[in-house]
Formats: structure tokens, C-alpha cells, sequence
């Protein structure tokens, strides 16, 4: 019962709580104990607080899981996680994290409360609303990067990085749902109603539209944000985002694209490609 719970809380999922380091990094406050500490609590909280959303959505989800193909397997649905457990687990998650949050700052506690209402919400409603869907789920990654910034004190943080932030998670989201598309197109007894609302032609278009349009606002950032070597050596970091855009737009048209947590945690090039560009940020930011 203890595993299943631990799979009820997707731990894969816990690495969208890096985009809480951005702020630490980019304002180059890595080697700040204080700030370090801060922010690794902060990420720890913020995904105790998503494993409690995941374990919500799934006991919403059940009887439409238990009739999925795959999803029938996960604990709630297959029955090896109680629902009781799930609720108590679920609501014992937030009655912890929550006051931590609070404790760590009052605007980070706001942040953690906006993005668990907002959850709800979307599991409930938006996630069946074209585009609001992949809107709201870039919103999710934005909040990370805010609960960031509400745990340190913030001098040199750009707000290009919020654009960038933005256009990313809707390219990554846009990618996600034209891979589930093909899914659904390809078996006939998977249906999602959102996707109803897409094509794959739509889904293609808005791909390339926010794809060239984060290339341009990173492109922007790494030689126009005041907080920059002035040599604009960060322009040197381009090729790694041109690269692992690419390599993502590559995935999703040959059917091998999915949950970006999975893809990050799964493809060997891509994973070579933010090393280089994480190893870059530091050299230019720490070292250079």
C-alpha cells in the first residue's frame, strides 16, 4: 500500500519543481546557503502540494480510469490504494505543506494556494476547454518560477525570463496534446474530450508559431536582460535551446513524444542538450 501511494503521488512529476531554481540561478544566488536552502524547501513543498493534486484528479478520474486501457492500472483505479487512504493521504499532504509554505514566506504560501485552487479547478473544468487547457497547464510552470522568486531576495532577475517561461510551457504543452491526439487517432478506444476540440493541423500550426516565437524572446533575453555579462556570452547558450526544441519537435512527429517529464527523463540527446546549456548557464553566470 505504501508503493502505491508513492505511485499515486508521481514522483516523475516532481522534476517540474526545478523551474523553482531558476530564480536562485539567474540571479546568482547559487552559492547562497541561505537562498539554496530556501528554495530546495520551497521545490520539497510545492511537489508535496502537485503529488496531492495528482492523487485528487486520479480519485476524480476513477471510474473513467478503471475503463482506460493503461490508466486502469494505476493504484486508485486498480483498487491496491483505498480511496479513504488516497483521500486522508491527499488531504494530510496539504494540511503539512501548506503551513511549511507559509512559514517560508507569506507571497510563496499565496503562490502554493493559487496553484492548488487553479488545479482544481482545471481538473474539474478547464481541462475540457480547447487552448484554456494548454493555457492553463503553461501557467502551472509560470507559478513555479514565481514561487522562486518569492523565496529569495530578488536583485538581478529578469522578467524576459517569465516570457520565455511562458512560450516554453505552451510549446511543450501544444506538443503534449498533439501527442496524445495521434494516440487517440491511432486507437480508436482511447477518448479524451479535449482533443476533440484539436486537429493535427491546428495543433502543428500553433507548435511552430510558439516554437519560433520562444527561439526569438530566449534569442531577445540572452543579449538584451540588464543582469548579463556584458560580453553577451549567454548568446553562446542559444545552439542548446535551438537543439532541444528541435530534438522535441523531431520526438513528436515521429509518434515518440509524450509528458515532457518523461521525455526529459527518458531521451539521451535531449538530456545531453540541457546538461550542455545548465553547465553553460553556470560557467557564464559562476565561473567566466
Amino acid at each position: 500500500m505504501i508503493a502505491a501511494l508513492i505511485k499515486s503521488m508521481r514522483p516523475k512529476q516532481w522534476a517540474k519543481s526545478v523551474f523553482i531554481f531558476t530564480a536562485l540561478v539567474f540571479d546568482r544566488k547559487l552559492l547562497n546557503q541561505s537562498a539554496l536552502l530556501h528554495t530546495l524547501a520551497g521545490a520539497i513543498l510545492f511537489s508535496l502540494i502537485a503529488s496531492a493534486v495528482y492523487i485528487f484528479n486520479d480519485i476524480a478520474d476513477l471510474e473513467a480510469d478503471q475503463n482506460h486501457p493503461n490508466k486502469k492500472e494505476r493504484p486508485i483505479a486498480s483498487g491496491k490504494l483505498p480511496i479513504p487512504i488516497a483521500w486522508a493521504a491527499g488531504i494530510g499532504l496539504i494540511l503539512i505543506s501548506l503551513p511549511l509554505a507559509y512559514l517560508l514566506s507569506l507571497e510563496f504560501f499565496g503562490i502554493c494556494a493559487l496553484y492548488l485552487i487553479l488545479n482544481l479547478f482545471y481538473s474539474s473544468w478547464l481541462k475540457h476547454v480547447p487552448l484554456v487547457d494548454v493555457f492553463v497547464l503553461a501557467s502551472f510552470y509560470v507559478l513555479r518560477v514565481t514561487a522562486g522568486v518569492t523565496l529569495i531576495e530578488v536583485k538581478r532577475f529578469s522578467p524576459w525570463l517569465y516570457v520565455v517561461t511562458s512560450l516554453f510551457a505552451l510549446f511543450i504543452g501544444l506538443g503534449k496534446r498533439r501527442a496524445e491526439l495521434v494516440l487517440q487517432i491511432n486507437k480508436s478506444n482511447e477518448s479524451r474530450p479535449v482533443l476533440e476540440g484539436y486537429t493535427i493541423g491546428l495543433l502543428d500550426q500553433l507548435i511552430n508559431i510558439v516554437s519560433g516565437t520562444t527561439i526569438i524572446a530566449y534569442s531577445l533575453y540572452t543579449f538584451s536582460a540588464p543582469n548579463l555579462p556584458d560580453n553577451h556570452s549567454m548568446m553562446l547558450t542559444i545552439p542548446f535551446v535551438l537543439y532541444g526544441i528541435f530534438r522535441y519537435l523531431y520526438l513528436i512527429q515521429i509518434g515518440e513524444g509524450g509528458a515532457p517529464e518523461d521525455i526529459a527523463l527518458s531521451d539521451r540527446p535531449l538530456q545531453g542538450a540541457i546538461l550542455l546549456w545548465s553547465f553553460s548557464i553556470l560557467m557564464i553566470f559562476y565561473i567566466y
